[in-house]
Formats: C-alpha cells, structure tokens, sequence
C-alpha cells in the first residue's frame, strides 16, 4: 500500500509548451509528470503518495551506491549511514526527502535550488541549482552544482525518470549505444567493466526488450555528432520516447521495474538513468568529479518524443 500525505512530494510547479505538460515535486526535484496530449509518458505516481524506487527524483551528491557507505577522500576517510540494508550501501545520495526551493517559475520552465550544508559522512558545502524547461525539443533539465565551501569536494548526480509507453516493458524496442557494461555483485557494487558484445546486455542498434531483466550500469556511450548520447525507446504502437544527455553523463543505470516496492504489478515502466559517475564511484574514482572551492559543475539531459 503506497503511503499517502497531502504534502509528501511538497511544493509542486507546472509547466507547459504545445501540448506538453509536466509537473514537479520540489521534494527531491521531482519529475512528477510528463504529458503530451494529455497522455502521460512516464510511470509516476499521485504527488500525495511516497511512490517508490526514487521515481522522477534528483539525485545527488552521488548517484547509485556506496559500498558500506564508506569511502575515503582526500587523506580522510568518511562513513555516510546505510539506507540500504540489505545491500549494506548508501543509496542514491542525501536529498532524496529534501525539499527543494523553488525559486523561479516561468510558463514553461521552473528552476529550484538547495543548498546542502556539511554533514558526518559528507563534510561539504554544495548549492544546487536545477531547471526544468519544456520547448519545441521536449523536456529538458539542468544541473548547476558548486562548491561554497573551503576545500575540494566529490560530487556525482543521477535523475531517474520512469518511461512507461507500452503495457509491459517487455514489448519495447530498446536502442542503447553503449558498448561497455558493469557486472556486479550480489549488492549490485560493480566488479569491473565488461564488453556488452555477445551478451543479454547489448541493445546496440535496437532490439526487443523481451524477458531481459536490468538493472545494469553501462558506459561506453557513443554520441551522436552534437555530442548528446541517446537512448531510444519504441513501443508497439510506433510511440518513441528519448532519453538524451550531454558529455557530462558518461554512464547510464537502466532499471527493468522487476522488483517495485508498493505491490504494483512489475515491468510497468523501464528508466534510463543520465549519471555522471559510475556506481561506487567515491570508492574507484569511476567518473567522480571533484569540485575545488567555487568551482561549479554543469550538465543537462532531457526527454523528447515522437508518434
């Protein structure tokens, strides 16, 4: 049963170009909803309700898992709090149930910030600043993260969207351009890199989703002559949604749905998820950015459609 309160996903904002609409959370930074036609195009869920597996949130200042929540930076080793257990990591970073400010909103585009103060496990000053903006290109979203404080900082972020075109994920055609994966272990922390070249992981040049179960980092990914990676995902019906990001997401998590954790039936929806690291990255270093004092990262990914 899904737990519901009036003002779980907070403050909300709408924004609208054409016929598109979505809708966000400043809890988390949530992508609430993302319409065309009145036809929602992501897996979502009522703003009252917790939801489940992250869908449509922020993430950072890391995505994906750290090891026993343990890692070392800079000479000093840190302990974040395991909020994953039965894996032992720390999952998904600090911000997941952290309201957002929402400090500018225009008819088709809405910016929030945060500013994440110094913490045991993660003694750095952050402010974060996103904007989602809807155009003639579909849905776009931008990070700004820079360093307010006095020394070095390691700094990684993810989005998870949730598309859901089609009943069942297993009758998409799925067009991945990634041509290096990360087998795991049984807590899903990688144990290297692997070429996607005769496995089940492979979806290069599009294939049928089928009964492939994922939830599988890659990297690897070939961009297209603008520099945007994108990743193509088709339904029966001809209905493609894309989920494109620029040079500063060199990694993607992609995530079958199997296990959702609110008795909904599985494989409702797939997300892609643009990261700038790789899984357990304050550990190997995979990606991680490391922000000197004033420095600001910057990055944008995005979701666009077609009939």
């Amino acid at each position: 049963m899904s737990v519901v309160s009036p003002d779980a996903a907070g403050q909300l904002a709408e924004i609208g170009w054409g016929e598109d609409t979505a809708l966000i959370g400043a809890v988390a930074a949530t992508l609430l909803s993302w319409r065309t036609g009145g036809t929602e195009l992501l897996l979502t869920h009522d703003p009252a309700e917790l939801g489940d597996s992250h869908q449509g949130k922020a993430i950072a200042p890391w995505p994906n898992r750290i090891a026993a929540g343990r890692y070392t930076f800079d000479g000093r080793e840190h302990q974040v709090a395991i909020t994953e257990p039965a894996r032992n990591a720390a999952l998904h970073g600090l911000l997941s149930w952290v309201e957002w400010a929402i400090t500018k909103q225009r008819e088709h585009a809405v910016t929030l910030e945060h500013r994440l103060r110094p913490q045991y496990g993660y003694p750095f000053s952050l402010h974060l600043r996103l904007t989602y903006e809807l155009g003639p290109g579909g849905l776009s979203c931008t990070l700004e993260a820079t360093n307010t404080g006095t020394g070095p900082a390691p700094f990684g972020a993810a989005y998870h969207p949730y598309v859901r075109i089609s009943e069942t994920v297993d009758e998409l055609l799925v067009d991945l351009p990634a041509d290096t994966y990360y087998p795991t272990d049984a807590n899903l922390i990688p144990t290297g890199r692997k070429p996607v070249e005769g496995t089940e992981f492979d979806f290069r040049g599009g294939r049928e989703l089928g009964s492939t179960a994922l939830d599988t980092a890659y990297t690897g990914l070939a961009a297209d002559a603008d520099g945007i990676t994108r990743v193509r995902l088709t339904a029966p019906s001809g209905r493609t949604v894309t989920v494109w990001a620029d040079g500063s997401h060199r990694y993607l998590q992609v995530y079958t749905d199997d296990t959702p954790g609110t008795g909904r039936p599985a494989r409702q929806g797939i997300t892609v998820e643009p990261m700038t690291c790789a899984p357990d990255a304050f550990n190997t270093g995979d990606g991680l950015v490391t922000l000197a004092p004033g420095e600001t990262f910057r990055g944008t990914w995005g979701l666009s459609h077609s009939d």
